[in-house]
């Protein structure tokens, strides 16, 4: 698929110069209409113990994160970049992230595949170079490039604020 080529090409161009800005590239989405575009970049601190990104942090990363991308070119016309925090319902894409949040409730969507594609359950982590979710019916284990998606899944305490996340 383009889209999932571009998406791969502008995460190693990010991830690229990231880490001179002391960023980590959480994910990047490609969205809307071909005539009008739209490219998603989540950011976060490069260091996992840091306090979650706040609303001036981010913008103060828009201009490298938008250099970047035009570098790329990845449209012939116009397109828009919005650069935001990962927010409560944070994307997983790497080992290390599945690893970092292991004990999250989390959403998991196969790539194609036979049989059931969707699962919901708290994250194990990685084992033997896959990722483990148990969920109801037991513990099942993927490969990463069988993953289409997952994110966390916010959980509120009773006066609905978000429970503690790492």
């Amino acid at each position: 698929m383009a889209n999932e080529s571009l998406v791969k090409r502008l995460l190693t161009e990010l991830e690229q110069v990231a880490p001179e800005h002391n960023a980590d590239i959480v994910d990047v989405e490609v969205v809307g209409a071909t005539k009008a575009p739209c490219v998603r970049v989540r950011i976060d601190h490069a260091q996992e113990d840091a306090a979650p990104i706040t609303l001036d942090e981010v913008s103060a990363h828009s201009s490298w994160v938008n250099e970047v991308i035009d570098e790329v070119d990845p449209f012939p016309g116009s397109y828009t970049v919005e650069v935001s925090s990962p927010g409560l319902d944070r994307p997983l894409r790497r080992a290390c992230d599945f690893e970092r949040f292991a004990g999250e409730r989390v959403s998991l969507v196969l790539r194609a595949h036979e049989g059931r594609r969707r699962f919901t359950g708290e994250l194990v982590g990685m084992r033997s170079g896959q990722v483990v979710l148990s969920c109801d019916d037991g513990e099942h284990a993927f490969n990463l490039d069988e993953i289409g998606r997952c994110t966390i899944k916010p959980q509120f305490d009773a006066s609905g604020s978000p429970e503690g996340r790492k």
